[in-house]
Order: structure tokens, then C-alpha cells, then sequence
């Protein structure tokens, strides 16, 4: 039995939900193309993502809505995101059930939003967008083919939680142990290169921009939400929550340089690597490209195929023991991929995924824009 290509997946998906929508409904759901503004903005806090929540949809919608998000994640993506949904729940138990963030429930698993932004076609362009506390899921497609599928978030908190027996639920358990068995077989040269701050910084350092420019630093917790608080106390809390974070961890100005983002890629090339440990890397970044459909995971891979994965960097800041802040950077061509795990006492993971040149497709979408004015 042959399945149908991941755009069109995507197609039938999103306009089988559509299909299922009132107009109230639609219009939340619905944005004209490009609306490029609203396109470029995506969030990983408990914020408002834009679109149409789980929880202003019927149950035969929700279904119709987590459909479409499985065409844009692999098996092992999808389940590591719905997982993520469900740690809403325990969030909100480790919180003692006390966090509002200005709603009725602060930790909610229904507020994750959809977005369509045009109308459903294999030809397009038209794109989607998924999100909610701790994920963001986007894709773009245009003639027929998925041409952009970041930026590609997910978090976990808890990140680690106890299971019956004694075991432990870790949804991004692989990035964090692969990256430190790899920065733990470095030799003192080696990590010399690679260890680029002994502080790691309180968050990913891209944060939510639209755009990885070169120097961007660490934002303010703040500016990584949908507009400012209407809610004093509410703003001057996460103000302090940021400030907080830093402080507690010791991050200062020298080690805000130190992490910033730099077009020259910070760390050790893989070409300064053992096979082995080149090997490693590869299998590091599989866990980021492998949370998309088989298909376009094996077309980013190849960005980094054969001798292309020596200009590959690695670094990282932080502790290099289990339970110490930490965070790491997979930079290269086309490539942006983070990881921090400093808050709730190292319990708190995020990781991204990004192509700071085609990042939304931008890069295809210019193309496309001049071969379009070009026939006509």
C-alpha cells in the first residue's frame, strides 16, 4: 500500500479540520496568505499562539486537529509531542495547582492553537502552524512539495518525572544524554574548543526571534510572550522570574558574551573530531532532524551528509555532571539547533531546531515570488 507524500497528507488533513469548523470557528482558524507578520510569530511559553485552541473545538475536531499535527511529525515526534501535552498536567501539580498566567487554567493540555494561513492546496503556498506551552510545529508548503518545516520546538517540564517501577518518563531524555556522552569523550584539547562558557544562559539564546541575526543574545523572558501583560503584577512577575533565573545561576555579562550568537559558528567543527565521535554527533542530530516525517527528515540530513557534517559545530556551557545547568549549540550551514536545561533546578528542557536562511521558507518563498512575476 503506497502512502500519499507528505504535502499531501498535510492537504487532506488540514482541510478535512476546516471542513469540520463553523464560520466563528474558521475565522479564528483562518489567516489570508502571506499575513507574514502573524506567519513570522511563534512561541514556546504559555502564551497565546495564534489560531483556534483544542479547547474551543469539539471532540471530533480535536481529532481532526491532532491529525494534521501527525502529518507533521514523525511517529516518535508525535508521540514525544503529545507526551509533552499531557505534562501540562503534572506542571500543574509540581506547582501546587496555583499558576494563573491571567486564565482561569494556568497549565492547561487543550491550550494548544492551529493556525492555517491560506487556503489548503499541493499546489499552495500555504502554511500551518501548531503550538502551545513547550511546542511549535510549522511547515510551508508550495508546488506540490513540504519545503520548510522550522522553526521546530519542543520543551519538556518536568524533564524527567518518576513512572510506576521505578522508572522515569525523560521525553527529551536522548538530547540531553547524547550530547553529554559526547562532550564527555573530548579529550582537554578538544573541550578546550568546545566548552565556550563555564555559566550556561537561563534559556535557548535565539529565543522566539523570526530571524537568528549574528550578535543576538539572550532575551528577556518577557519578549518571548504574545504583547506585554495586561496584568501588572503578572508582568512584574515573569520580569522577575527572568532576573531571578540569572541570578541564581550566576550568569553575568562576561558569560552573556561568551553565548551569543555569532555567524562564525562558536565551539568544535566535527572536522577537529574522531570518527567516533563524529558518529556521535550524527546520532545527536538525528534526534532534532527525526522529529519531522521520515521523508524530510532524510532531506535535511542531507545537509550534513558525508564530509558536509565536518563544518558542523559543536558547543557548550554549563556543568558536564547529570543534575548541573547545561546547555549546548549544533551550528552549522542551514543549521541551528539548542538546548538548555537550567530552570526548575535542572528540570526544565527546551530544544530547537532551526535554518537560520530558510527558516518559514522565506529563501523558497523569494524564489517563488521572482519565477511567478517572471512567467506572468
Amino acid at each position: 500500500m503506497t502512502h500519499p507524500d507528505p504535502a499531501r497528507r498535510m492537504v487532506d488533513a488540514a482541510n478535512a479540520w476546516l471542513d469540520s469548523l463553523d464560520d466563528r470557528q474558521r475565522s479564528a482558524a483562518v489567516v489570508t496568505w502571506p499575513s507574514d507578520e502573524e506567519r513570522h510569530r511563534w512561541y514556546y511559553t504559555p502564551t497565546d499562539h495564534g489560531g483556534l485552541p483544542l479547547q474551543r473545538m469539539r471532540p471530533a475536531q480535536q481529532s481532526l486537529a491532532m491529525q494534521l499535527l501527525a502529518t507533521g511529525l514523525s511517529r516518535p515526534g508525535y508521540v514525544t509531542a503529545t507526551t509533552i501535552m499531557g505534562l501540562e498536567n503534572v506542571l500543574d501539580q509540581v506547582e501546587g495547582w496555583q499558576v494563573g498566567w491571567g486564565r482561569e487554567r494556568g497549565r492547561d493540555p487543550q491550550l494548544y492553537w492551529l493556525r492555517i494561513f491560506g487556503e489548503p492546496s499541493i499546489a499552495g503556498p500555504w502554511s500551518w502552524r501548531f503550538g502551545g506551552h513547550h511546542i511549535s510545529v510549522q511547515h510551508l508548503v508550495v508546488d506540490g512539495r513540504v519545503e520548510a518545516s522550522s522553526p521546530a520546538f519542543l520543551g519538556a517540564d518536568p524533564a524527567e518525572a518518576p513512572l510506576l517501577g521505578g522508572h522515569l518518563l525523560r521525553p527529551l531524555g536522548a538530547a540531553e544524554d547524547l550530547a553529554r556522552d559526547l562532550v564527555r569523550s573530548l579529550d582537554d584539547g578538544q573541550a578546550a574548543r568546545a566548552l565556550i562558557s563555564p555559566v550556561a544562559p537561563v534559556d535557548i539564546v535565539g529565543g522566539n526571534r523570526p530571524r537568528i541575526e549574528d550578535g543576538d543574545r539572550l532575551m528577556p523572558l518577557p519578549d518571548v510572550w504574545r504583547g506585554r501583560f495586561a496584568d501588572p503584577h503578572l508582568a512584574a512577575r515573569v520580569e522577575a522570574m527572568h532576573r531571578g533565573a540569572e541570578e541564581n545561576a550566576g550568569f553575568r555579562p562576561e558569560h552573556d558574551e561568551a553565548v551569543r550568537l555569532t555567524r562564525t559558528p562558536k565551539g568544535i567543527a566535527a572536522a577537529d573530531l574522531t570518527g567516533e565521535q563524529q558518529d556521535q554527533l550524527r546520532a545527536l542530530l538525528e534526534v532534532f532532524l527525526g522529529r519531522i516525517p521520515d521523508e524530510l527528515a532524510e532531506r535535511e540530513a542531507c545537509k550534513f551528509a558525508g564530509d558536509r557534517l565536518r563544518q558542523v559545530h559543536f558547543a557548550w556551557a554549563g556543568g558536564l555532571e547529570p543534575g548541573e545547568p547545561h546547555y549546548y549549540r549544533l551550528q552549522g550551514p542551514r543549521l541551528l539547533a539548542e538546548y538548555d536545561n537550567t530552570q526548575r533546578d535542572v528540570n526544565h528542557i527546551h530544544t530547537v531546531w532551526r535554518d537560520p536562511d530558510g527558516d518559514f521558507g522565506d529563501d523558497v518563498l523569494a524564489r517563488h515570488l521572482v519565477a511567478f512575476h517572471h512567467e506572468r
